[in-house]
């Protein structure tokens, strides 16, 4: 009875800690992936802010500057299921994300984008080839790459599965390149746990632009070459094993730089902040939570597992030995052997 148990309980241990490795390295990477089919919304708001816009004035384009100004930003994110880099069970998810950003007072678009970009359905990193990449911040002027080359390099959207407190290259739209995800600290959200990161961009160049003098304060002149610099202080709070951002918040500031002019000195085009709404946030809340249990039983259950299983394969396996120990060679109970040798003797 004493070998049957150990037995039972030797293979008890091996079969839990075989399922917890199966779980954990085959059926975790399965789970862990981004939809193919994704579609997200996210609304950012902010007040106060100063920004340029376009009014149309006998039928002519007519720029602006106001101050004071409330806007909202809305990020759709689609999964675009055409593209051959797509497949079912497949490692790569192709995403378009438009973004427009309107004047709640007037509905006049501020600003306005969109963009394609394969990647990564577990990093979430930008990946090549990609045959429909291209980025559109100007109405009709579509900017594409070669299908081989990475055109939107780093993290979007999201951060990976199994966030780590360590900086991150997450893809700018405004300056066409990744920069630092720098982690900043960890902070609880609505009761959730969050790591904060924070990306950073100096005054950069991002562009040239012919605007009117009136614009930047040359009235003489009616047009006039201008350099256009953005900088940003962009902060996110993301859930760690999904990697779901759920907080955004973005500080910013935009200038038109007329020759002799330096970052800081020339004509202020947008300055503002922008954050998540209410909505958004809960929405993003509600969302991590409901992942995360679904990875926490494929991360919490195979470490279970593993404990579980090796101890009872370790017990059964003790039984074995010490039952064959006290047994003998053969295992026989030693009153047995030893009436077994007197039989002989007689």
């Amino acid at each position: 009875m004493r070998r049957i148990v150990s037995f039972i309980l030797l293979g008890i241990g091996v079969f839990a800690v075989a399922l917890g490795l199966l779980l954990r390295f085959y059926a975790y990477p399965q789970l862990a992936k981004i939809p193919l089919d994704n579609e997200s919304t996210s609304v950012a708001e902010g007040d106060g802010i100063t920004a340029l816009v376009i009014r149309t004035v006998n039928g002519a384009p007519s720029p602006e500057i106001r101050q004071n100004m409330s806007l909202t930003s809305t990020t759709y994110v689609t999964g675009d299921l055409t593209q051959p880099e797509v497949k079912e069970d497949g490692d790569v998810a192709v995403y378009v994300e438009a973004i427009k950003t309107v004047d709640d007072a007037t509905d006049l678009v501020v600003d306005a984008s969109v963009r394609e970009v394969c990647i990564d359905r577990h990093t979430t990193e930008a990946v090549a080839p990609c045959e429909g990449q291209y980025v559109e911040t100007e109405q009709g002027k579509k900017v594409t790459a070669d299908r081989n080359t990475i055109q939107q390099p780093g993290l979007s959207f999201k951060f990976p599965f199994g966030t780590e407190q360590k900086s991150y290259q997450f893809y700018d739209l405004s300056v066409r390149k990744p920069v630092e995800a720098r982690f900043d600290g960890e902070e609880v959200i609505q009761g959730l746990d969050t790591y904060r990161f924070v990306m950073t961009v100096p005054p950069t160049k991002i562009g040239d632009e012919e605007v009117p003098g009136s614009l930047v304060g040359k009235k003489d002149e009616p047009s006039v070459h201008t350099e256009h610099y953005y900088e940003v202080k962009r902060t996110v709070w993301v859930e760690p094993e999904t990697g779901i951002i759920v907080v955004g918040q973005q500080q910013g500031k935009q200038e038109l730089l007329a020759e002799g002019q330096t970052p800081g000195n020339g004509t202020t085009v947008f300055e503002g902040t922008l954050r998540f709404n209410d909505a958004t946030i809960n929405d993003n809340v509600t969302k991590a939570e409901d992942n995360k249990s679904k990875l926490s039983l494929l991360t919490s259950w195979p470490t279970a597992m593993w404990v579980i299983g090796g101890i009872l394969g370790v017990v059964g396996l003790i039984m074995l030995l010490n039952g064959n120990r006290r047994g003998g060679r053969y295992g026989f109970d030693p009153p047995l052997r030893r009436q077994t040798a007197e039989a002989a003797n007689r």
